[in-house]
């Protein structure tokens, strides 16, 4: 499937990720950033997200295979392949399916592991339950999301994904796709094989998301992995953009260092 791309820039191409019910447009400031350093940067909307077309099933592999067909397509392949949470899944999936396509790999907070996901599952449900109604405002909408996603930052982050300029406001999403795709996004195929390209593996300090028992199948999967962090949660890229800037280009530049 091909997927909906921004590029911007001109230069080696830098593949942008985002995560679970966010778009490459989340990605906006770095990819610009990226693009005045000299690289062709683009930024995909994965299936079901964004401006792409909506499909039945989440399963990695079959997401990194739009992924695949869309860089081909836009002359980008092989690449640099950055992607966070649910994105960082998809690049993993792509990277261990085919590897002749990434030239280097750098998941942001993300381990290639089952989570569960019952804050989402409950943001899903809090979306689905909107009463989609004619003139429905911006801030009604939030207000109804306030019981499951109190804070007002995630809201805004979810209510991105609804035109409110249709009359009713519909979500440009798959988001009856994405809530049947759960166990997908939340769990990890078993896929053969390893990825011996350079990789980094860049963790939020306040962040969960990685552990240290993760290290070892981080290591069988990336034998070149290295592991770094930065001041930030989870959404490590919106909460410290200078400091996940300051990673991304040194891991370009082949400078990435290892954290003790």
């Amino acid at each position: 499937m091909r997927l909906v791309v921004t590029s911007l820039g001109e230069g080696p191409p830098v593949v942008l990720l985002h995560g679970l019910l966010g778009a490459g447009q989340n990605f906006g400031a770095v990819q610009k950033a990226l693009a005045a350093d000299g690289f062709r940067v683009l930024a995909l909307d994965l299936r079901n997200h964004g401006a792409s077309p909506h499909a039945d099933g989440m399963a990695y592999a079959d997401m990194a295979a739009d992924v695949a067909e869309t860089l081909q397509a836009e002359g980008a392949w092989p690449a640099t392949i950055i992607g966070h949470s649910m994105g960082g899944k998809v690049a993993m999936a792509l990277a261990l399916t085919r590897p002749e396509g990434v030239t280097r790999l750098l998941v942001a907070d993300i381990a290639p592991v089952h989570y569960p996901a019952p804050l989402f599952n409950a943001y899903i449900a809090a979306m689905r339950g909107l009463d989609l109604r004619p003139g429905l405002a911006r801030r009604e909408a939030d207000a109804a999301l306030v019981p499951a996603v109190p804070a007002a930052p995630l809201r805004a982050f979810l209510l991105q994904n609804l035109d409110f300029a249709q009359a009713p406001p519909a979500w440009r999403i798959g988001l009856e796709e994405i809530a049947a795709g759960m166990p997908e996004i939340a769990g990890w195929p078993d896929l053969p094989g390893s990825y011996d390209g350079p990789v980094l593996v860049l963790a939020g300090e306040r962040s969960d998301y990685i552990q240290p028992q993760h290290t070892a199948l981080f290591r069988r999967l990336f034998p070149a992995a290295r592991h770094a962090s930065i001041p930030a949660g989870h959404w490590l890229h919106a909460e410290n953009p200078p400091a996940f800037l300051a990673v991304v280009r040194d891991f370009l530049a082949g400078q990435a260092s290892a954290a003790p």
